[in-house]
Order: structure tokens, then C-alpha cells, then sequence
């Protein structure tokens, strides 16, 4: 499934090692795969210029209907820049739910597998997959004119 947002509406830009990859009213497309414990998204700044690859770890997404769909965040986050630097965040926020119970010992070893098995398959050069690459802003904006 892939889902456009034109403009997303942030309250503050995200931001990782002080660098600006996501702001107010920049265009991502999300990939959400069936049966994969992270989704992924491709950002841009607000003027359009791409900025890198971002995974949120989660529960495999269940599809209700066209538009219902469920999930669970488990706080581990992978981003994965334009030079090809790959880094894992949001560390202290699983490592506080998992010690606060929001998630069980089970589903935390399979968050922090998950974002180890992205981490490793990013620095091999093997993830994302290649319709990630594929998809850009001039492809999707395309798409949407031709229907």
C-alpha cells in the first residue's frame, strides 16, 4: 500500500543529529507492506528536495477495510540518509515503555530484531526495497493525474 501526504502537518520539523528531515508541509510517501514488522517513508522537505528513508517498527499492519487499518508503534525508528549513514532511533522511548510495560519482554525482542534485521540489511545496501526507490514525487504526482 502506498500512501501519499502532500503536506504533512507537523507542529515541529523532525529532526535527527540536528539536521532537518521533515518539516510542516513536506510531501512523504508512506510504504506499508503486508506481514512486515516496520513501514517506510520516503521524506522531503517542504521545497520538495528529498532528505532519506525512514522505518517506524511495528506490529504487522492488519487491513480492515480500504480504510481502516491497525498497528501498534514500538517506538524503534531506523533513518537512513542521502549519504547512506544509516542510524537507529528513539531508543530511550522503547527502552522507557518496554521497562513501563506498554510493550512485553516478547514484543520488544521482536522490535529490537526487527530494527536490527533493517539496520543490517540498510548497511548492506539492500533496504529499502527497490519500489521505495521507484516511487518518487514526480511518479506519484503522475499517478494521481492520470486517474
Amino acid at each position: 500500500m502506498v500512501t501519499f501526504l502532500e503536506k504533512t502537518p507537523l507542529e515541529r520539523p523532525v529532526m535527527v543529529d540536528g539536521v532537518r528531515i521533515l518539516e510542516d508541509g513536506s510531501p512523504a510517501i508512506w510504504f506499508t507492506f503486508p506481514g512486515l514488522w516496520h513501514d517506510v517513508g520516503l521524506f522531503h522537505l517542504a521545497d520538495h528536495r528529498p532528505t532519506g528513508v525512514y522505518a517506524n517498527i511495528l506490529t504487522p499492519v492488519l487491513f480492515r477495510d480500504p480504510m481502516t487499518w491497525e498497528t501498534l508503534d514500538l517506538f524503534l525508528d531506523v533513518w537512513l540518509d542521502l549519504e547512506g549513514r544509516v542510524r537507529l532511533l528513539d531508543e530511550n522511548e522503547f527502552e522507557a515503555a518496554a521497562a513501563a510495560s506498554v510493550i512485553d519482554s516478547t514484543l520488544a525482542a521482536r522490535a529490537r530484531s526487527e530494527a536490527d534485521a533493517v539496520l543490517a540489511s540498510a548497511a548492506a545496501g539492500t533496504w529499502p526495497p527497490p519500489i521505495v526507490r521507484e516511487w518518487t514525487l514526480d511518479r506519484i504526482r503522475q499517478s494521481r493525474s492520470d486517474e
